[in-house]
């Protein structure tokens, strides 16, 4: 496998940016409301929560979508999960030759936990 990567066009989203403060320091506003809890519903699902978990635990902070595919489900279903993932703001990826590799953004990950902690 080439060495070169093709990295795939990234749109920034809002989903990408750090979203709200902790909660306790005040309410959230309705598109903070709006963007945190597509981060949160993409996470609901088992399966991409396991994904999710295969991807920010693997060597490096990414994997290869060959590498990630024993969960039970079908190779497209998995990428559909990975796919609404990504949408979600919560997974980056880049094309290399004819795979695919996925790593966590940490900056959302930061911020989702920024959000929950109390103190």
């Amino acid at each position: 496998m080439s060495k070169s990567s093709v990295v795939e066009p990234q749109v920034v989203d809002e989903a990408m940016a750090p979203c709200c403060p902790p909660l306790t320091e005040r309410p959230l506003t309705a598109e903070e409301s709006e963007r945190t809890a597509k981060m949160f519903k993409a996470l609901g699902d088992p399966v991409r929560l396991r994904l999710f978990s295969l991807v920010a635990s693997h060597e490096g902070g990414e994997a290869c979508v060959c590498d990630i595919s024993d969960v039970g489900v079908s190779q497209p279903t998995v990428s559909h999960h990975l796919k609404k993932l990504k949408e979600a703001g919560l997974l980056a990826s880049e094309r290399r030759g004819t795979w695919v590799y996925y790593r966590v953004e940490p900056s959302v990950l930061a911020a989702m936990g920024k959000l929950l902690t109390a103190f």
